[in-house]
Formats: C-alpha cells, structure tokens, sequence
C-alpha cells in the first residue's frame, strides 16, 4: 500500500479527477446512444410480438425517447459544471465563504471546523438544489406531465422540496457531527469507528422512516378486508412471513408509476402496495409480484446485499485513512487547510475509478438477485400471472421494451423484461399481447 501511495503522491489529483470523469462521461454517452438508437426504431422487435401490442409499444419508445433526449441535455450540463467547479476552485471558495459566514453570524471562527464543515454542507446542498431545480421540473412537469404520469402541483413540488431538505438537515447535522467527531478523536483507527456509526445511523433510518418520514409525503392506509387481503395474508403465511400489517400508499398523488415494497425488522414485516398498482392489476397479479417480493426475503437476498455493503463501507473508511493527511490531495483542488469533510470528499473524487467497477458489480449482483426472485415466484405457482403482472408492469410504466445489452448491463440493477421472461420460460396462452386497462374502483 505504501508503494501505491507513493506513486499517487506524484499525480495531479485535480487533473486525474477532471480527466478520469471526462472518460467516464463519453463512455456513459456512448452506452446512452446506444440505447437512444434502439428508442428511434418505428417497430417492435419479433421477440415482443406476443408481449406489447404496437400501440404500446410506440407509446413507450416516444416517452423513452423523451427522457433520452432530455438525459443528454442534462449530462452536459452535469459534466461541464462539475469540470468548472473543479476547475476554478470553486470548493475551497464556498468552503472559505462558509468560514467566513461562520464568524459573521455566530462569532465562532475557522478553529470550529464541525461548525464550518456543517455550514459548508448546507451552501453546497443550497446550491446543488438550486442548479439543478430546473431540471427537475422539465422533467416533472413537461416529460411526465405530457405522457400522463405527473399527478402532483407546483405547490405540492415546491413543498416536498423544503420538507426534504428539512428532514436532511435535522437527520444530517448531528449525523455529520458525530462523523467528523469520531475522525478527530479516534486516532489512525478512526475507519472501524466511524463504519460502527454509519451502520447505526442507518439502521436508524431504516426503523424511522416508514413510521415518521414517509407519512410526510403520502398516506398509508390499512388494506380493507376482502379477497385481495385474504389472497396476500394466505401468501405469507404459506411461506412463513411474518407479516403483521398490510397497507395501500397514495402513489398516485405524485405519479401514475407503480410499486410494491416489504419493510421491517424480525417478525415485524409489513406489506406496501401502490394504489396505481391496485388500479390495473388483477388479485393473481398482485400476489404474483410479491411472491416475487418475498422471494428476495426467502433467500436473503436483503440481508446479504446489506452485509455487502457494509463490507464495502468499511473498505472505503480504510482506504480513507490513507488519504486524510496527504497535504498535496487538497492543495491540488485549492486548499491550503486540510478540513475532514474536505478530504472524505476529494478522497471520493479520487476514489471514484473503483467506484464504476463495484457498481457495474454490484448490478450484475442484483441481475442475478431478480432472477432468483422471479424462479421463486414460479416455485410458488405463480408462472403465467407473473408474466402478465410484469407486462402490465412495463407497459403501465411505458418501460423500455427494446433494450441495448451493453447499456442495460452497466445502468441497470435489473433485467429487461424480455430478458426476465427468457428467464421464466412461460408461454402466454394467446398469441395476442396483453392489453391494460385501468379499472375504475380498488
């Protein structure tokens, strides 16, 4: 490791930085038009013959097509700030900006640096909010909003704005805190410190969040009695989940894209299912894509990518601790002081090249984790209904029925649909593509 050090120590960091992102970028772009040629294509590929029908199909490839073209625009704009911000310096400006205001407001100067790193923080998310803001609302109110998929108003967008960074600041502040604290006292082991703390911080959230956070943006509501409860609360018990609540989340009030997700510790679990789910699903459907759900819980699949990810945290914190004192890292990007919160995030910057590949690794993973789900559901009885379920699925969401395999494998922590169908190995018992409908009543 300290001959690896001493290599690196002769790198401009900035200029590895600036250079390694301008290559991630073109690769990212090339993998983008790749994709964006299969979204131009006026007709539906054999494969998807007896899966969408034309009609949908165009339907999907113009919203896709859209998203593609808005992507573009936005990665350029992503690149070029991020390239001029690194460039000019603009870190250690806002950082000195921070301690200044800092002095200006409390009377504390730049020897508080938890105080100054938290003020940093707050201009930096300010800022990072406010760039991108334009963004956010072309894509919400002109893509969305034109293939039928924004529920929500600029009231309502504005307000879950400001909740958020709200709840961030009250989480963040004594998060960061306690993460800075722990790097100054704890000497050169501070990485096993500082990883015991983020495994807390987010077990914490995990508990927090259903119970106090979610409900701040939608509404949960216990499942009434009926077949479709009885048909979920049956599944579970089959299986041996531990379900103790089932409930319907307003999904519709911000977008007509459907979910279903399980959270909870031990013998706590609880069911969420997507009103917009509900809407053009039938009972077999639904039970089918929680079979699916339940399947990553049967096989551990959530508990094993947390531990994965742990490890890798704690990776992340060592490799850190070979950094924090290197006086050249943070001359290379304009500092001439050598704050904690600095170094953790040029460290990222730097540290970004292995970052790609454990991404790429971790889909491939997760790719592997879907289709182990899905054999599950099919164990359970749920073949054909599984297939129509993520059909409907796709073509509700207007998901990208013609996927490039390269731009799949490196973006998305899932398989295609024709992929997961391959898989599935079902043959639909028409040769005609299912057509959706929304049903007007729960």
């Amino acid at each position: 490791m300290a001959e690896i050090l001493a290599h690196l120590d002769k790198l401009d960091y900035k200029q590895f930085v600036l250079g390694f992102s301008c290559v991630v970028y073109g690769f990212e772009q090339y993998l983008n038009y790749r994709q964006y040629t299969r979204y131009l294509m006026p007709k539906r590929p054999s494969e998807l013959a007896d899966i969408v029908t034309e009609e949908d199909f165009k339907k999907a490839q113009l919203y896709n097509l859209d998203k593609a073209r808005f992507g573009f625009i936005e990665g350029i704009y992503k690149q070029v700030e991020s390239v001029l911000m690194l460039h000019y310096d603009a870190l250690p400006k806002i950082w000195d900006f921070a301690g200044e205001l800092l002095f200006k407001v409390t009377g504390y100067g730049t020897d508080y640096e938890i105080l100054q790193s938290l003020v940093f923080l707050t201009l930096f998310t300010l800022i990072s909010t406010v760039t991108s803001m334009p963004f956010s609302l072309y894509s919400t109110f002109v893509v969305e909003e034109k293939h039928g998929f924004n529920k929500q108003t600029l009231g309502l967008f504005f307000a879950d704005i400001l909740k958020s960074q709200v709840i961030m600041a009250v989480l963040m502040f004594p998060f960061m805190s306690a993460f800075l604290w722990i790097i100054k006292s704890t000497g050169d082991k501070f990485y096993f410190y500082v990883w015991l703390i983020v495994i807390v911080f987010q077990l914490f959230i995990i508990t927090v969040y259903p119970t106090f956070i979610q409900p701040m943006f939608n509404k949960l509501t216990p499942m009434e009695e009926g077949e479709l409860r009885t048909q979920i609360e049956a599944l579970a018990a089959r299986i041996d989940f531990p379900l103790k609540k089932l409930y319907i989340i307003d999904g519709s009030k911000r977008s007509g894209h459907s979910n279903a997700y399980f959270y909870g510790f031990g013998k706590n679990k609880h069911i969420v299912l997507y009103d917009t789910l509900i809407e053009h699903s039938n009972n077999d459907e639904i039970c089918a894509v929680l079979a699916h759900e339940l399947g990553h819980w049967k096989m551990g699949h959530t508990l094993k990518l947390l531990a994965v990810n742990q490890v890798y945290l704690l990776s992340i914190f060592w490799l850190f601790s070979f950094f924090i004192n290197n006086k050249q890292l943070y001359q290379d990007f304009g500092f001439y002081t050598m704050p904690t919160l600095i170094g953790f995030l040029l460290f990222q910057f730097i540290y970004s090249p292995v970052d790609s590949v454990i991404g790429f690794l971790q889909h491939v993973y997760q790719r592997k984790n879907e289709y182990e789900a899905d054999a599950y559901a099919l164990k359970l009885g749920y073949a054909s209904t599984l297939r129509s379920a993520l059909i409907k699925l796709s073509v509700k969401n207007l998901g990208g029925f013609n996927v490039d395999p390269w731009y799949s494998a490196w973006n998305h922590s899932h398989p295609s649909l024709v992929e997961r169908l391959k898989a599935i190995g079902v043959k639909p018992t028409s040769d005609k593509p299912i057509v959706v409908e929304d049903k007007k009543e729960l």
